[in-house]
């Protein structure tokens, strides 16, 4: 089951709430600002649903929101050192948003343009397509680019995210969704008894300023080992910025894979994430101090991202899985969030 409703203006554009829900009552919410996840509404352990994803309550919150949740993010997710990249023998110089460094897209990213809907689907697998052009040098990044994001709620409880982009010169691209997940929904004071094990036995070290070094490290025997379950709690307070914002290497590009599980022991919500991406990067929402839906608080800990992406600074690190796109190259990806009840 498929319903849009009008959701306001931003930019002198209208945007619209759309809903999908599968036959086993999951839904999910999605706003073309942004291309934002607002809802996500999953089976509990109680035989109810529990809203798994932070967000706001309207349109303005997304207007004035601080901290990207549930969009779309570009057209370079994460973090490029210095705000610069050369490609072609040429430097483009990007907007400092993050310090001296350039974070999701800059100024304005693709999480605070209007989407156009591209397309929608009912039956078994509702899904809605969202589009946008990024004209060639917008936040200074070259080359026009033509997207489609395509976001299918399964009759298996799964969200699945498509993502297909063609530039039409050479360019960057690494685009992702910043979703923030709670899966203990609203009653959840934090994430700090979430159990999480990710499939990675590599890591990328930062610096001062949680910029990718080079290095790409093994997770064994440091606090980022993730590779059996454990509570995100267990090591977080003891990392020297209060907590988790770094990147976990999963292999090469094009490869479908399990990169994470994570679960809740009190909704009993297990989360699988796949991906074909080569990284991912988790973040335990350090920056979080906003009042998000149903009048919730979220502070430091209320929530965690795993964003499915190239490494960070890849640009200025040749030594990585590289994520320039020639002109006419499609960029494809699709990363699936799959839920169900811990066994």
């Amino acid at each position: 089951m498929v319903k849009k409703i009008e959701w306001g203006f931003a930019d002198g554009y209208k945007t619209y709430l759309i809903t999908l829900t599968n036959k086993n009552g999951m839904s999910v919410s999605l706003t073309n600002y942004g291309g934002a996840i607002v809802n996500l509404c999953v089976p509990n352990k109680s035989g109810g649903f529990t809203d798994v994803m932070l967000g706001y309550d309207d349109l303005d919150g997304y207007l004035n929101g601080r901290s990207f949740q549930g969009a779309l993010v570009g057209r370079y997710g994460n973090r490029i050192g210095g705000a610069k990249f050369t490609l072609n023998g040429k430097e483009y110089n990007l907007y400092k948003n993050n310090g001296e460094n350039n974070l999701h897209g800059g100024r304005v990213g693709f999480n605070k343009r209007v989407w156009n809907v591209y397309g929608i689907s009912d039956g078994d697998d509702p899904s809605v397509a969202f589009s946008y052009t990024s004209p060639d040098g917008e936040e200074n990044f070259p080359a026009e680019l033509k997207i489609i994001v395509r976001y299918v709620l399964t009759a298996q409880n799964s969200l699945r995210l498509e993502y297909s982009a063609v530039p039409d010169g050479d360019t960057i691209i690494n685009m992702t969704n910043h979703a923030y997940f709670n899966l203990g929904g609203d009653e959840a004071e934090d994430i700090l008894n979430t159990k999480l094990q990710l499939f990675a036995e590599n890591y990328t070290p930062v610096d001062d300023a949680l910029i990718t070094t080079g290095e790409i490290a093994t997770v064994k025997n440091t606090v980022f080992d993730f590779t059996s379950p454990k509570l995100i709690g267990d090591d977080a307070k003891s990392i020297d910025i209060g907590g988790y914002d770094h990147n976990f290497v999963l292999g090469e590009p094009g490869v479908w894979r399990k990169a994470a599980i994570a679960s809740n022991p009190d909704t009993g919500i297990e989360m699988t994430t796949y991906t074909d991406m080569p990284a991912i990067q988790l973040y335990i929402g350090l920056n979080l101090n906003e009042t998000f839906k149903n009048g919730v608080h979220r502070g430091k800990y209320g929530a965690f991202c795993l964003e499915t992406q190239f490494s960070p600074n890849t640009p200025n690190l040749p030594n990585f899985p590289q994520c320039v796109f020639k002109k006419g190259e499609e960029f494809k990806s699709a990363t699936e969030y799959a839920f169900s009840l811990v066994k």
